[in-house]
């Protein structure tokens, strides 16, 4: 485990990485931790974001909060999945009940249950919403992060 204080400069050239999520000064305190295979970015002490594949994404409990509003695409799973889903499993085809537009390979999604639209987790998508649809089976989303998880668990 390691942290780091970010100097004002690499401050500025975080920002415009992270700007759609949570804006950031050179006057705030910020800070990567790194804790087993997490990455994560501290802003005044407090977790924000956790970076997954070289893309900065929130932790599920700033969304929670209302900390950081995002308005990424969803996909819906049946419930039969919730389990999997909370356990860190990948996305697979055949579990998915519904599929918002606007997904980007390789953007962020959220993973919400169908039964309350409860959110689950957040992954990066391998394919493009079209494509995800005309899918009969296999992974269609990288999970990065769920709800009960171990970086749920290491940034209380």
């Amino acid at each position: 485990m390691g942290t780091k204080t970010l100097s004002k400069r690499e401050i500025k050239e975080l920002s415009p990485q992270i700007s759609s999520l949570v804006s950031v000064s050179p006057k705030q305190k910020l800070e990567i931790i790194q804790k087993d295979k997490y990455t994560v970015l501290s802003v005044d002490d407090e977790p924000l974001l956790f970076k997954f594949e070289d893309k900065w994404l929130p932790l599920l409990r700033q969304l929670f909060s209302g900390r950081i509003l995002v308005d990424y695409p969803k996909v819906t799973v049946d419930m039969g999945a919730v389990k999997f889903v909370a356990n860190g499993a990948d996305i697979m085809r055949p579990g998915i009940t519904h599929v918002d537009e606007g997904i980007l390979a390789g953007g962020p999604v959220l993973i919400v249950d169908e039964t309350h639209g409860k959110t689950l987790a957040i992954g990066l998508a391998l394919f493009s919403s079209e494509e995800i649809r005309s899918h009969e089976g296999g992974k269609v989303i990288r999970s990065a992060h769920a709800a009960g998880d171990r970086l749920w668990e290491l940034t209380k």
